[in-house]
């Protein structure tokens, strides 16, 4: 007998969407059947003849078998029957909750077994798998799997996986088009329709994907596909910095002890709604100090900036206000280089990060710093360099789109 392990499923295709045109599969809880709660068994129970002529699903609550080379494998409770793991993982599966990490494939992996010892004399008929997965944005998403077979008692066994999100933001699952997949140990094993995600589902058997399942744990399988996890973006952030009086916007720039630098933070809201009360903060690096006065916010009302007499950028942050979608703000403050604590010989990387805050979903950028100082005696143990990166940044266009407080941006463009 073949080991029915979940890391069997193959690698998936290239992502897509794919249209039905049969309705989704309905969202369900936990897992259940439309019998109201099933009758389980254990093992033995079924061995000692517990379910006589019947065919049922996924009810044996201790489940486990051995292999031709006499190896025990655990099924366990077997109504807990859908899995997910990130794709490259190997076993590594979650049976109820999954933290779902932006960009990232993971594999989702539903266990079909009839439960009858009777083999080809408790052949169920129809045996029909389906997995929903929900369309939705959200902090967290539910995806269901489905096993149906019509002469089965109950008819219609139903569990799920619940995918968490990684930092609160939001974030939707695209199915991987053409990755569904059936193991088992008979000539069917191979690729699923697609139809598998709609509520039309996918037949499975042994010979042959025509619906027929025989009873025991050598026919049972495994149906699979592939997911990936998409973040949607409620708003961006960007960080840069340029000596003053230059022009050039970096994310790093070279400077000496008693240079003045500007940095810029940009924002803008992408959550598709208006946001109300954007925190931004700026957390300094030793050896910056604050210009006291520098903090101003260029927007479509204050197309040369306007200055901001709350002084805490750098300390509790600042509230820029409200942005409907699409409306953004610059946020333009100086800093001096200083020599508090520098290292001797060695060029000092000063990575300074910026954080905004908007409807609950804190991002962060940096920009950095590098300043070198030499002294009569070497430092022992020099630090590699870090070189710089540059981002120009040329123009900067400041729309009309404002809301209640006054300090908006309708169009990110660029800043000269």
């Amino acid at each position: 007998m073949k080991n029915f392990s979940k890391a069997m499923l193959g690698t998936a295709a290239a992502v897509a969407t794919v249209s039905a045109t049969v309705a989704p599969v309905a969202n369900v809880a936990a897992w259940g059947d439309n019998a109201n709660g099933r009758t389980v068994y254990t093992v033995e129970q079924v061995n000692a003849g517990a379910l006589g002529d019947k065919i049922t699903f996924n009810s044996i609550t201790n489940g486990s078998y051995q292999d031709v080379q006499g190896k025990t494998h655990q099924i366990g409770d077997e109504r807990n029957f859908l899995s997910a793991r990130l794709n490259g993982t190997s076993n590594v599966w979650s049976a109820n909750e999954i933290t779902a990490e932006d960009g990232k494939e993971y594999v989702l992996s539903l266990y079909v077994h009839n439960n009858s010892p009777k083999g080809n004399a408790a052949v169920a008929k129809d045996t029909t798998v389906s997995f929903s997965i929900p369309g939705n944005t959200a902090t967290s998403v539910q995806v269901d799997g489905i096993i149906t077979s019509s002469n089965a008692t109950p008819t219609k066994y139903w569990d799920d996986v619940v995918f968490k999100s990684a930092n609160g933001a939001k974030f939707h699952l695209e199915y991987i088009a053409g990755s569904a997949s059936w193991e088992s140990n008979g000539k069917s094993a191979g690729k699923l329709s697609d139809s598998v995600i709609t509520s039309a589902g996918a037949k499975v058997g042994y010979d042959a994907l025509d619906g027929n399942l025989p009873g025991c744990y050598g026919y049972s399988g495994y149906a699979g596909v592939h997911v990936k996890v998409v973040y949607d973006e409620e708003f961006t952030i960007t960080k840069q910095v340029r000596i003053k009086g230059t022009t050039e916007w970096k994310e790093s720039v070279d400077a000496k002890v008693g240079d003045v630098v500007e940095y810029m933070i940009g924002y803008t809201n992408k959550s598709g709604a208006t946001v109300s009360d954007v925190m931004v903060i700026d957390s300094l690096p030793a050896n910056m100090q604050y210009v006291a006065g520098s903090t101003k916010v260029k927007n479509g009302n204050h197309p040369a900036g306007v200055k901001m007499t709350d002084e805490t950028i750098t300390t509790t942050g600042l509230n820029i206000g409200g942005y409907n979608n699409g409306a953004n703000a610059y946020i333009l403050f100086e800093a001096k280089v200083v020599d508090d604590n520098l290292t001797c010989n060695k060029k000092n990387q000063l990575v300074n990060w910026a954080k905004i805050t908007a409807a609950g979903v804190t991002k962060k950028d940096d920009a950095s710093v590098v300043v070198p100082k030499a002294c009569d005696t070497p430092d022992p143990d020099p630090m590699p360099e870090t070189g710089a990166h540059s981002i120009v940044v040329s123009a900067l266009g400041l729309g009309t789109t404002v809301t209640a407080l006054g300090v908006y941006v309708a169009s990110r463009k660029k800043l000269m």
